[in-house]
């Protein structure tokens, strides 16, 4: 069983990675919009080769590092204008982060100038103004796996201290789903419950993470990490305190099985794990 959900589980890997790469592809009109009838081979040149697979689609580098390139480029060449605007938008839709953007724009300034960077920084707070550290955190740890982060997870909101979020990865075969915590986020204790079978499995993805069971040690879990969770056991997972985490968690089948929800893990229990 554990060899089938371990095999299961790397080719839901490939299979997200593989819809991650087709959709980390852009498509450029612009050319033929603006210039098709004035330049239809620049604009060829703009939409095919510049946006095709030539350059912007070649995967060497993800479209996240094509706009970090491109912004720094356009930067140090003083073109703090309507493409440079659009390319910071574009980056953001790439999932560079608040963050991210301004570590970039400080560290040009010592090479593209002290002026284009107050310029560039002008633009880029107007792109990013609806940005808060909890998404920018957020974005920048979906980029650390290929699982989408999800959904909050409002349904089971009330068994959680912090924010968590829910991907469904499969409803077929073997019940799986990507669990994301935001740092100190935790399950309340609860047990897996089954007359037969049952229980549950873990495989880390990214981030740091505990798992404990009652009256036993904390286990750490990164990726790879791989948790058995027996049936009518004691227990509770979530993330580390400085750090977002993430685990697919398998639902064994078995026979009767329920789940029942305890109390929470107190701000004692938990910060002992710190000590």
């Amino acid at each position: 069983m554990e060899k089938t959900i371990l095999l299961l589980a790397v080719m839901f890997a490939a299979f997200n990675n593989t819809m991650l790469m087709a959709q980390n592809k852009i498509t450029q009109t612009a050319g033929r919009s603006i210039l098709g009838e004035f330049a239809p081979k620049f604009a060829e040149l703009n939409d095919d080769v510049l946006f095709g697979d030539a350059v912007w689609n070649d995967s060497t580098l993800s479209l996240h590092d094509h706009s970090m390139v491109t912004i720094s480029i356009l930067l140090g060449k003083g073109l703090i204008d309507s493409s440079f605007r659009s390319h910071l938008e574009m980056g953001k839709k790439h999932g560079i982060t608040r963050k991210e953007i301004a570590a970039l724009l400080t560290q040009a300034a010592f090479y593209a100038g002290w002026p284009n960077a107050w310029a560039g920084f002008r633009v880029a707070k107007e792109v990013w103004a609806d940005d808060t550290v909890g998404e920018d955190a957020r974005a920048t740890f979906q980029r650390e796996m290929i699982f989408p982060i999800g959904e909050p997870n409002t349904a089971y909101a009330k068994y959680f201290t912090g924010n968590s979020y829910l991907a469904p990865v499969s409803r077929e075969q073997v019940n799986t789903s990507n669990v994301t915590f935001e740092p100190r986020c935790r399950n309340n204790w609860h047990i897996h419950k089954a007359t037969k079978g049952g229980g549950q499995m873990l495989i880390g993805v990214a981030g740091r993470g505990w798992y404990q069971e009652e009256g036993k040690p904390a286990v750490e879990i990164l990726p790879g990490t791989v948790i058995h969770i027996p049936t009518n056991v004691k227990h509770w997972h979530g993330a580390a305190a400085d750090s977002w985490f993430a685990h697919l968690a398998f639902e064994i089948s078995g026979e009767n099985t329920s789940n029942e929800w305890l109390e929470p893990v107190t701000d004692k229990e938990y910060d002992k794990l710190q000590e």
